[in-house]
């Protein structure tokens, strides 16, 4: 049966980064494929994270909220671009390894590639919860609070990862198959947001 991807690996390689990145300037040293996209898509949601924190600064000028928004918008469409090639990159596995299912096999609600998205999200809320639930500057209280949350956050990946490994051992047995879904995101697109293509200059 075809290995798709260590869930184990993924998890601490999330967690590590996350960490890494506090302190050093992202870097992608990943070799292999599949894994380079897993941490593709990490990176763009570190960078999406630290930029909703900036959009909600008080302080911040209708000239710097403009920017922000717009660097949420390309992390965003970045990030959901990442993901999906994480399902091409599976659905090419499987199918080189013959390991595709028939076309009557059941759909799962979620693919690996959302999956990994999620769990990269929760590395993140994993790291900042452990931050506030460890605050010096912050009373007992909101520690207390912080740990309750950081428990949860826990407990979700937990189960989100072991959903994961439980998905991707379908897909390599053929229990499941993987179907490539697209986020059609429409505000990005010059030719489908309406806002745009109504400012646009009219060709000649």
């Amino acid at each position: 049966m075809v290995d798709l991807l260590d869930v184990d690996r993924l998890v601490r390689l999330h967690e590590a980064s996350v960490e890494r990145w506090h302190d050093v300037p992202i870097t992608h040293d990943e070799r292999e494929p599949l894994w380079k996209l897993i941490l593709l898509n990490h990176a763009y949601n570190f960078q999406l994270w630290h930029e909703e924190d900036k959009a909600r600064d008080p302080r911040a000028t209708d000239t710097e909220m403009a920017r922000v928004k717009r660097a949420i918008d390309k992390l965003n469409q970045q990030r959901n671009d990442a993901a999906e090639r994480i399902d091409e990159h599976l659905a090419g596995v499987l199918s080189e390894a013959g390991s595709a299912a028939p076309a009557d096999a059941p759909l799962n609600t979620e693919t690996p590639g959302s999956a990994v998205d999620r769990l990269s999200i929760l590395a993140l809320k994993v790291f900042h919860m452990r931050e506030e639930s460890a605050r010096t500057d912050a009373d007992a209280a909101h520690r207390e609070k912080a740990a309750g949350r950081l428990a949860i956050l826990l407990q979700q990946r937990t189960d989100l990862s072991g959903s994961l490994a439980a998905l991707l051992e379908d897909l390599a047995a053929g229990r499941k198959r993987l179907n490539l879904y697209r986020q059609m995101k429409m505000y990005n697109d010059p030719a489908l947001n309406p806002v745009l293509y109504r400012s646009a200059p009219k060709k000649a």
